[in-house]
Parts: structure tokens; sequence; C-alpha cells
């Protein structure tokens, strides 16, 4: 699943009549970068949900037969449902209703060298991929030891926006409410059932017009 239903506030005005996911970058849209990755990666099915502008998603994006995916839609109202929310919403289009499997979740608004090839069955309820703390962010959002997320500590990283979840962690959000990604974690991480890696790799949070054109030029120059 990639999320793009978020309205982009502090990319504006570039997002007042373009979805943040459809910004381009070195040529392609950013969310094109994932479906590319995804693709090399093996995945084939692929959920994303959408509010603000999310017609001119599908109108891109299409079926997603240019990739060799196959793209469903999960539409949110306007506002959107926030992270977990939108999750949750979705479950029936990624044919976890009823089943408690894991499925790979990715931010639509970040950039990252990760091999999602190399995503693995959470034996948890989640599985994070962490990264360094950006300047923007300097305290981080969770410790990492032995491969177990922790809330506390002194070395804290950040989460990258992509994760492997169960159903199971969205157990309490019915269809169409609107519920935060980051209670449900820490929930989850007290009962132990969290894991994580690091990525030393690149990794950019897109948040703002100068990151934005930051990333750019430096894809086009490795181009």
């Amino acid at each position: 699943m990639i999320l793009a239903a978020g309205r982009g506030e502090r990319m504006r005005p570039l997002t007042d009549r373009t979805p943040k996911p459809l910004l381009p970058v070195a040529g392609k849209p950013l969310i094109v970068w994932h479906l590319e990755r995804l693709a090399r990666a093996g995945f084939r099915d692929i959920v994303i949900n959408h509010a603000h502008l999310g017609d001119q998603i599908e109108a891109l994006l299409g079926n997603g037969e240019a990739w060799d995916l196959r793209i469903q839609y999960s539409a949110e109202p306007a506002g959107a449902l926030e992270t977990a929310g939108g999750i949750a919403n979705a479950l029936p289009l990624l044919d976890r209703e009823h089943d408690n499997s894991p499925f790979l979740v990715v931010n639509g608004d970040i950039f990252c060298d990760w091999d999602f090839g190399r995503a693995r069955i959470a034996d948890h309820l989640a599985h994070l991929l962490l990264v360094d703390n950006p300047p923007h962010h300097p305290t981080g959002d969770f410790s990492l030891a032995n491969g177990k997320v922790g809330a506390g500590g002194t070395a804290r990283f950040t989460f990258s926006g992509i994760g492997i979840y169960r159903p199971a962690l969205f157990a309490g959000i019915q269809r169409g409410q609107a519920a935060k990604l980051a209670p449900l974690l820490h929930t989850a991480i007290a009962a132990g059932q969290v894991s994580g890696e690091y990525h030393s790799g690149r990794w950019v949070d897109v948040g703002t017009p100068a990151r934005l054109a930051a990333l750019n030029a430096e894809l086009q120059h490795a181009c």
C-alpha cells in the first residue's frame, strides 16, 4: 500500500493544484519512483489511498499496467482519514479484512533507496524501517536494540514511513474512522510487538518545496 491521501500543507502552493505524490522529481512523479522499485522487487498488487485531488492520481497511474502492476484505489473523504484510518479503510482491498498476514506500507511523500525486495515477514504486529535523524527532526522517533523497536533510549532514529504491518494492529479502527498511526505503534511497542531495522542509505522526507528542489537537483545530477 502507498499512502497518498495527505493534503501537503507544507508543500503549498505546489500542492494547491497537484497532489504531493505527483510532484515531479528528476522527470517523473515522486510516486512513480516507488512503483518502479516495487515492481523490480516483485510486488504486483498495489493499493493507493487518496483524498486531495485523488482523481489526478488515478488518471495518471491508471490500473498500473505501465509498470506491470495491478493498482486499486482507496478513496477517502475530504480531509482524509489519517494514516492508521486510511490503512484500516483499505484492508478489504488488500485482501486482509479477515486475514492477519502482513503487508508493506510506504509513505507516498518520501524518497528512499531501500530495496523493497528485502521486505521480510513481520513476526510481530509491525516491523519498521528506521533511518538517521534529518536536520528537521533531530530527536528522532524510536530506539532500536537487537531488532526490537523501543519508545525510550538516548540513541533514537527516525521512522522512515516504510513499515510492514499485520491487520491486527488496526483491529480497533472501524472502516471510515480517522485514526493516527503513532498511538497504535506505541501501544504495540509497549507490548513488545514491534521489530525494526536500520537503513543507512538515501532517504528524504520530501515535505517542503526546498527539500523537493534539493532532491530533484541531486537525482538529475546522478542521472
